[in-house]
């Protein structure tokens, strides 16, 4: 059975001065003026919400954080501010945007973390197609190199052997390997374009 709320003005109503009373005695504690404030306050909240956010399940957790802010911050509410609807009206906007706002703000994190991962893979591509191409470079100016050069700087750069170690691998005179290898690096840098 249906009754009467304990702070109804005229026709069942709460009358702004009523939800000043009302407020009072929520910042004291009072859970069945809370109640009151509530079913007075609830439609008009979730209405701003509604309106601000456009999506129903959000608006009714919003409404319900909102109700929740006023029962704990009744003792801040001033009567000379503003009325109660007024300074509810105020709490609900200002949570409404919040919400957009951290939506947005997630939505965005999102599409930034999909151009991020985007623009890695296409990095990868393009770092594998430039890498293949200096190797293909790398292979045509190793052909104009002569047979020696080719194998002490193959030697030394692919399989990181020292001088002295190519040396014994091709039965070559020290000097000759320096002179070699010095000589093939000089023809690869100017076959590959290098500038120094």
């Amino acid at each position: 059975m249906n009754q009467p709320l304990p702070f109804a003005g005229r026709g069942g109503r709460t009358t702004p001065s009523d939800l000043t009373e009302i407020m009072g005695k929520v910042a004291r504690g009072d859970k069945q003026a809370f109640s009151a404030l509530y079913d007075a306050l609830a439609p008009l909240v979730f209405g701003i919400v509604l309106k601000v956010v456009r999506d129903r399940a959000q608006s009714e957790e919003v409404t319900q954080e909102v109700m929740i802010d006023l029962w704990r911050q009744a003792a801040r509410y001033r009567p000379e501010a503003g009325s109660v609807q007024t300074w509810a009206a105020t709490i609900a906007h200002r949570r409404a945007v919040d919400r957009v706002r951290s939506a947005q703000a997630a939505t965005d994190r999102e599409h930034a973390q999909a151009a991020r991962e985007h623009t890695t893979a296409f990095d990868e591509v393009s770092e594998q197609v430039e890498t293949r191409l200096e190797s293909e470079q790398v292979r045509r100016c190793l052909r104009g190199l002569t047979e020696l050069q080719r194998q002490a700087v193959t030697l030394a750069y692919y399989r990181g052997l020292t001088y002295r170690e190519v040396a014994e691998a091709l039965r070559t005179p020290l000097p000759t390997i320096k002179t070699r290898m010095r000589d093939g690096l000089v023809r690869l840098r100017d076959c590959m374009g290098v500038t120094t």
